[in-house]
């Protein structure tokens, strides 16, 4: 429970108890699409684009910085935002994620990161982690299917391939192995996003360096947001986002964040490309060509970003909590999950979509 304290006038004091969740849906990411500077301005932030205009912004509504532009900032900046615990993400001018500024935990938990490297070092252990994870991904992608195969979108090949396939994955004797039926479960579930979407575009494989055609630069966009999301959820728990179980962990990259983005690509990336396709929101002109890849324009990028986090504030009946959450906080809920089976309290099961 957080107790926040407001002034009513001199001599009454109002004290509102929150819980945690409840504060951060007060809570919004900023994203800056316009060149120019963040700097600190008293006790709050101030962007001034490079044409002069200014705009304050109130800190403590802040859950996380994009940056989409060139941007310029200083040293009391950084130490202003870290004080508040606000990580900022960067993106280049293609929409590319490039990096994070993951402010000094806060909040260490030794006794978890012990659990975290036991869990990682044994390899029963781990293996465990990484079919769970993919068996809620695989269930989820699966239930997009059925969505829109009950919505005349004959998809029932696929359904019955990856259910085939989803059936192995308890028997995988190694991470390479359940990599790979996963990766056979997602050429499948990619092969049937040509009957899903209603534009006329050819989408045979997974494509990321570069993207080469509109789906692939959407899927590459999104999935960075879906996993930079994460990664500012994470923030706010106590583990340690570049120790991980699915994806091996590496250098220069918050390998824990790939885990778990791998249980809601299907539900919120996946979900909003559909959208923004069936719809038109998002069609050829969205996009300008350079050399063999796609990037999406200014106006595309905002557009998605809208959407994406319209998306993170939508609710749900959370069926064991009974009360309305976010999709943004499940992400959080994931990493509380998995929380408590590092310390033994409740085996992890991945979140799964059951509408």
């Amino acid at each position: 429970m957080i107790r926040k304290k407001y002034a009513v006038n001199a001599h009454i004091m109002i004290y509102v108890i929150y819980d945690e969740w409840q504060v951060d849906e007060l809570k919004q990411s900023f994203y800056v699409y316009n060149n120019g500077d963040l700097k600190r301005k008293d006790n709050t932030l101030q962007f001034t684009a490079y044409e002069g205009i200014k705009r304050d912004i109130p800190i403590e509504r802040i859950s996380d910085i994009y940056v989409m532009s060139e941007m310029s900032f200083n040293t009391v900046f950084l130490n202003y935002v870290a004080q508040y615990q606000i990580p900022i993400h960067f993106f280049n001018y293609y929409n590319f994620y490039t990096g994070s500024f993951y402010p000094k935990d806060g909040n260490p938990a030794g006794q978890l990161l012990v659990r975290q490297v036991e869990h990682y070092s044994d390899y029963e252990k781990r293996l465990n982690i990484a079919v769970k994870i993919i068996q809620a991904a695989a269930d989820n992608i699966y239930r997009n299917l059925r969505y829109y195969n009950s919505r005349d979108k004959d998809v029932s090949e696929y359904m019955n391939d990856i259910n085939s396939l989803r059936t192995k994955l308890c028997s995988a004797n190694s991470i390479e192995e359940l990599m790979g039926i996963e990766g056979n479960i997602r050429k499948r579930y990619y092969a049937a996003w040509n009957v899903i979407v209603n534009q006329n575009i050819e989408f045979d494989k997974r494509v990321m360096h570069p993207p080469d055609n509109m789906i692939n630069s959407l899927i590459s966009f999104v999935n960075s947001l879906v996993y930079t999301k994460i990664l500012s959820e994470i923030y706010h728990t106590q583990l340690n986002p570049t120790i991980s179980y699915l994806h091996e962990p590496g250098v220069r990259r918050y390998s824990l964040c790939l885990d778990l983005s791998e249980v809601f690509k299907p539900l919120i990336g996946d979900r909003l490309i559909f959208s923004l396709l069936n719809r038109k929101q998002i069609t050829e002109d969205s996009f300008t060509k350079e050399l063999n890849y796609l990037h999406l324009k200014k106006d595309a990028s905002k557009l998605i970003v809208s959407e994406f986090e319209n998306k993170m504030k939508q609710t749900i009946m959370h069926k064991e909590l009974g009360k309305q959450v976010s999709y943004q906080y499940l992400m959080r809920l994931e990493a509380y999950k998995l929380i408590k089976h590092l310390l033994g309290e409740k085996e992890y099961e991945g979140f799964r979509i059951w509408w």
